[in-house]
């Protein structure tokens, strides 16, 4: 059975900035519910990350605005034909909702877990390889000998604050992911590059390719224009760039 891989390419700092959070509130989401220390460690390596990408950039303003632009935007199609208004009104009340989650919000995406004392603990010695083992930090192995309902108490309690930015983002990429439909594209000797109109700003770029190729794209792009070049690996060698045509399907998503 064949299987289709899809390589997303962010065009704008913004969308970079989403889905990098969406890769790690997965990852903390995914170990929140384990009993195994093992995973508690690696609940709170995904936590710590977020407040490091959060604390460098605005994001919950910055999910503000999206949020508004997408209202906006799904608003001035309110009239067109063919619009289904009962699925835009549903769309637009998740909106409102992850909107006036984040406003009630006190402080900004992550504060809780970035004004913790353990999390801060831990947070120093992360940069350290080895850094977080028992003879560093007797606070934490303290700590992950607690029954794995305790643990998943305080980790509930550090995500509390960072939920409607997971949920607002979550949103926001579906919207953005679903804006365009795929359409198939051939990338002679694996080389494929297009120009984008700079009045209809593209979010990102998705390259849809079989696994059993045994291929993966390099994309690199901006606003303007954007390049695929697509690399395979013989023989655990350097990746070198394709020299065959290769089929792929490729959408570019404008919203």
């Amino acid at each position: 059975m064949s299987q289709k891989l899809v390589y997303e390419h962010p065009l704008n700092e913004r969308i970079r900035t989403f889905l990098r959070l969406e890769h790690l509130f997965a990852k903390a989401e995914h170990f929140l519910g384990g009993e195994d220390p093992w995973e508690t460690r690696a609940a709170i390596e995904a936590l710590l990350e977020i407040v490091t990408v959060t604390a460098r950039a605005d994001v919950k303003n910055e999910l503000l605005r999206e949020l508004d632009r997408h209202s906006a935007a799904l608003n001035r199609i309110r009239r067109q034909a063919g619009v289904h208004v009962d699925t835009l009104d549903q769309i637009l009340a998740e909106l409102g909702e992850a909107v006036a989650a984040l406003h009630a919000l006190d402080g900004q995406v992550g504060q809780r877990a970035r004004d913790d004392g353990l999390l801060k603990a831990v947070a120093q010695r992360t940069a350290i390889p080895g850094g977080t083992c028992s003879f560093d930090l007797p606070l934490y192995h303290s700590w992950l000998a607690q029954p794995g309902a305790v643990r998943g108490e305080w980790l509930a309690a550090w995500m509390e604050d960072m939920r409607p930015a997971s949920e607002a983002i979550g949103l926001i990429l579906t919207l953005t992911r679903t804006s365009a439909s795929p359409r198939p594209e051939t990338a002679p000797l694996g080389f494929f590059q297009e120009s984008l109109d700079s009045q209809l700003p593209a979010q990102m770029i998705r390259v849809g390719l079989e696994a059993q190729e045994g291929l993966f794209p390099e994309i690199s792009g901006h606003k303007n224009r954007y390049s695929i070049r697509f690399m395979e690996v013989v023989d655990g060698a350097k990746p070198v760039q394709s020299r065959d045509d290769v089929a792929f399907s490729l959408t570019c998503c404008l919203f």
